[in-house]
């Protein structure tokens, strides 16, 4: 089973490495620290797996594993991060996830996770399971933004950039970068893609 690591900690790939080659039946074949390097490398190393981080600079895990998956529609992508919130859980499988699994697992854990991810099954760890469920809805309604804030996230959602927020608002392109780093903060996120998908699934 080919292997492909992306996380940007060079310490958590080289953990993953090391687990996965106590195995014979699978093989890291590449490692990426960012995902638009995920998604770069995938068409030419054509994994079976991919172990994807979500939190990383630039393109998040949630949009590299859209993108991955937009390629190479077989591969399948299991999720190992730290954030076992419900609306990141359901943005990873939205974006065509297979599995979901949490850092603090074992090592016999992951190895498992990764083996049934190749055998096109569902690995999920039981502690976010209840994202899945028929009519599951975020166990908290995220914080109480200011209104500037809201009003910044709406127009982010839509895809506008900091400069077009500004001229719709009225207010200096570097007073939006200030809100967007404080709306990021607030609500638990590191990119707009995940800032978009975290609006949308709390009803912004």
């Amino acid at each position: 089973m080919r292997v492909l690591l992306v996380d940007d900690h060079a310490l958590v790939r080289g953990g993953l490495r090391a687990v996965l080659a106590t195995t014979d039946d699978c093989a890291v074949v590449g490692e990426a620290s960012t995902g638009e390097d995920a998604v770069a490398l995938a068409p030419a190393l054509r994994p079976d797996v991919v172990v994807m981080d979500l939190s990383m600079p630039g393109a998040g895990g949630v949009e590299a594993t859209r993108q991955v998956r937009a390629l190479l529609p077989d591969v399948r992508v299991l999720v190992l991060t730290t954030f076992s919130d419900d609306h990141r859980v359901r943005a990873a499988l939205a974006a065509g996830a297979t599995g979901y699994l949490l850092k603090d697992a074992s090592p016999d854990e992951v190895v498992a996770a990764v083996r049934a991810a190749g055998r096109d099954e569902t690995p999920i760890d039981p502690r976010v399971a209840r994202a899945l469920l028929p009519g599951a809805a975020p166990a908290d309604p995220g914080p109480d933004l200011p209104p500037r804030e809201r009003d910044v996230l709406v127009r982010l959602a839509r895809g506008l950039s900091n400069r077009q927020i500004a001229t719709e608002l009225g207010i200096a392109e570097r007073t939006v970068k200030v809100h967007v780093g404080s709306l990021f903060r607030r609500i638990g996120v590191a990119d707009r893609t995940s800032a978009a998908l975290w609006a949308r699934d709390h009803g912004w």
